[in-house]
């Protein structure tokens, strides 16, 4: 009786987390003389690593006169569940070779630990193991094989074991989709959906409506994630407290543009996550709404909710983009005092910041200090110096980079090669080009052609530009279109022409690029053909597309569009220019009679 009562006590402290209480139960067992029965001793290892103590797990675990298939498998859960799947899988070898033959659960929890490993080789070798065995048809192992070739890329295998299992449980449908979701196939996951729905092998739970969102996000089908919500709600899932379906429901209504439809269910959810804060402010940052995702994230910090780093680098993106220097600063110094501050990726969302609001000073303080810097911190600082037209600066830093053992990659050159194509450092630009080309590690991608060919027509080397486009076989219009610009700064018809035809070939006829050639036409004096351009422009209805600009007024940020009259304030706005004529041209006549000799 004693015993039995002991392996229940263990059990529910095991499943409400109570440390202590297990550590007294432990305590009295030993005292028992019960320290060497297998399943409280089994009993005992799930507690502990349940608490998050795994070294007194492991105590009790090489403690154990015998093991059993159990055993091991609590002991491989326990670290997989702490993040240590790395030492699930030497346990998993190590129970081998022990002599213990391996069974259903065992196999399955070894190959969650092989899906975190993101090894597509190991999980190959353990379906091989499960077939060998005789489990592969195993419902438990199935599932997991599936997810395992899922997680690692190699969703045709993960499709086939999904067609080859004989018995189709929820986790089965649920692992196939979320697979198929994970790997892009957002159309497969849809069908696959429909097709469970048909059968009638299983119902939907949250999991499976949570993939089935995030593929309707996937595809921006706002119809399709409607109709998913309407299912959800019929299915009696959609429940206030439901954090996993929240966050996919802001998700997906963000990303179909559905901005009301996010706020609802965001403000329905009664206790709200981080996760569900940061989507929400990710929602209203990317629709550039800075009073709204403000308004959000001052309900996250007074709800208590843990601000995490994506949260602050989201935020601190939203600033950098719209240079708001004042608020950076302060959500500076409020990341200051979180322990999520501390994370690279906010130091460099901080960073960007600053240079993006043109405080060079600031920034380059800012780096220096930093206690931990990556590749993105080195790029970052690179990128913004090269934009503030430091060039010199910005090469000695990537010399620097390079001294400090760090290695450049594609983005890192694409922003050396940009600072030295707008600082016109044409030998600079030329050199870095050749050494990108001669890397083994690093291509090179089309953005780098342009900036080379830039260069190259900024200082009137067409020739040259040319030949470099042509080199390299670039089909990237962002060439062709440098190209033809740099035709219209130095009045070059001919050249113009051919770029305006591969321009055509590429992307069909653009607005912005005919308007280049009209104006190169122009520039020449031939104003026949440039107006007969312009009337073919017209005829085909073609237009260029307006200019954004944006100015912050107390903490408010107003967007204004080339032809647009829908700002709320739009008469105030046309009035002011002719109110400030009549008050020149008042000030001008005052200035003549009061100085007549200046007429």
């Amino acid at each position: 009786m004693e015993r039995q009562n002991l392996a229940h006590l263990l059990r529910a402290c095991s499943k409400s987390r109570a440390f202590q209480g297990g550590l007294q139960i432990h305590a009295a067992l030993t005292k028992a003389g019960l320290d060497s029965d297998l399943i409280l001793s089994n009993d005992l290892v799930d507690m502990y690593c349940r608490c998050g103590s795994l070294p007194q797990a492991t105590n009790v675990f090489y403690g154990m006169p015998h093991k059993s298939i159990v055993s091991w498998t609590v002991f491989m859960a326990g670290h997989l569940q702490m993040g240590f799947f790395h030492k699930s899988l030497g346990h998993f070898r190590e129970m081998l070779c022990s002599g213990l033959r391996p069974n259903e659960f065992a196999l399955s929890t070894h190959l969650k630990a092989c899906g975190f490993s993101n090894s597509p080789r190991l999980g190959m070798i353990s379906h091989a193991l499960c077939l060998k065995t005789g489990f592969e048809a195993h419902p438990v192992v199935g599932n997991s094989i599936s997810h395992v070739y899922s997680t690692s890329g190699l969703i045709e295998e993960a499709k086939k074991m999904f067609k080859a299992m004989p018995f189709k449980n929820l986790i089965t449908w649920n692992a196939m989709i979320a697979g198929l979701a994970l790997n892009g196939d957002f159309s497969g996951a849809v069908n696959l959906f429909d097709e469970m729905r048909r059968r009638e092998e299983a119902f939907p739970d949250e999991f499976t409506f949570s993939s089935l969102l995030k593929a309707c996000s996937g595809l921006r089908a706002a119809a399709a994630g409607v109709q998913t919500h309407a299912a959800i709600i019929v299915s009696g899932l959609d429940r206030p407290e439901n954090q996993i379906l929240a966050g996919a429901l802001v998700d997906v209504y963000w990303k179909t543009g559905l901005v009301s439809e996010a706020r609802k269910v965001f403000d329905r959810i009664t206790e709200k996550t981080p996760v569900l804060f940061t989507a929400m402010v990710a929602g209203y940052c990317h629709g550039g709404l800075v009073s709204l995702a403000m308004e959000v994230f001052t309900q996250s910090r007074r709800s208590g909710a843990q601000t995490d780093g994506f949260l602050l680098s989201t935020l601190m993106g939203l600033f950098a983009d719209l240079a708001m220097a004042i608020q950076g600063r302060q959500l500076h110094a409020h990341s200051v005092k979180l322990p999520s501050g501390l994370d690279v990726s906010v130091a460099n969302s901080i960073l960007d910041m600053y240079f993006k609001c043109g405080l060079a000073e600031e920034a380059a303080q800012f780096f220096n200090e930093m206690p931990a810097r990556n590749l993105i911190s080195w790029t970052a600082a690179i990128d913004g110096l090269g934009k503030l037209g430091r060039a010199p600066e910005a090469i000695s830093l990537f010399e620097e980079m390079e001294r400090e053992g760090v290695e450049p990659d594609e983005v890192t050159f694409l922003a050396l090669l940009s600072c030295c194509s707008h600082a016109g450092l044409v030998d600079d630009c030329h050199r870095f080009y050749s050494r990108l080309k001669r890397e083994d590690r690093v291509s090179v991608k089309p953005e780098h052609v342009a900036c080379m060919v830039d260069v190259l027509g900024r200082a009137g080397r067409l020739e040259e530009a040319r030949e470099v486009v042509v080199e390299e076989r670039c089909s990237f219009v962002g060439s062709w279109q440098t190209l033809l610009s740099a035709c219209k700064l130095h009045k070059n018809v001919g050249m113009g022409r051919e770029a305006l035809r591969e321009l055509t070939r590429l992307e069909g006829e653009d607005s912005a690029s005919c308007v280049t050639m009209a104006n190169i036409l122009a520039g020449a004096g031939m104003w026949e053909e440039c107006l007969q351009v312009r009337e073919a422009m017209v005829k085909k209805r073609m237009k260029k597309r307006g200019g954004c600009s944006w100015i912050e007024v107390e903490k408010r940020v107003h967007s204004f569009y080339g032809g647009d009259d829908t700002h709320p304030m739009i008469e105030e706005i046309k009035a002011t220019p002719l109110e400030m004529e009549t008050s020149m041209k008042g000030d001008a006549t005052t200035l003549v009679h009061c100085n007549p000799s200046a007429v």
